[in-house]
């Protein structure tokens, strides 16, 4: 997992990487946190959902938001970002 997040796509990268870690299933963590099962699949793929959901979400997975500094990428989050969007472009996304 990267230390920061700078898009919804990154944010969707890591929640996916924690749920997957938990060992919970979709359906447990959407009923648990009281939002569809859709709500997490949108915040996985990176797309909006409301900040509410989020934490709700969140604490379900045992996780919570800390608000620090963006400060300047270091290199290797620079590498694994531009790794991405390299692979993105040659699977044919964007």
């Amino acid at each position: 997992m990267q230390d920061k997040i700078y898009t919804l796509s990154d944010l969707g990268q890591q929640i996916k990487a924690v749920r997957q870690a938990s060992g919970l299933g979709t359906v447990e963590i959407a009923d648990r946190s009281g939002r569809s099962r859709d709500v997490l699949y949108r915040l996985e793929q990176g797309r909006d959902v409301s900040v509410s959901s989020l934490l709700a979400l969140l604490q379900v997975l045992g996780h919570a938001i800390e608000i620090v500094p963006a400060g300047r990428p270091t290199l290797e989050e620079m590498r694994r970002r531009f790794a991405f969007d390299e692979e993105d472009e040659a699977e044919g996304g964007a």
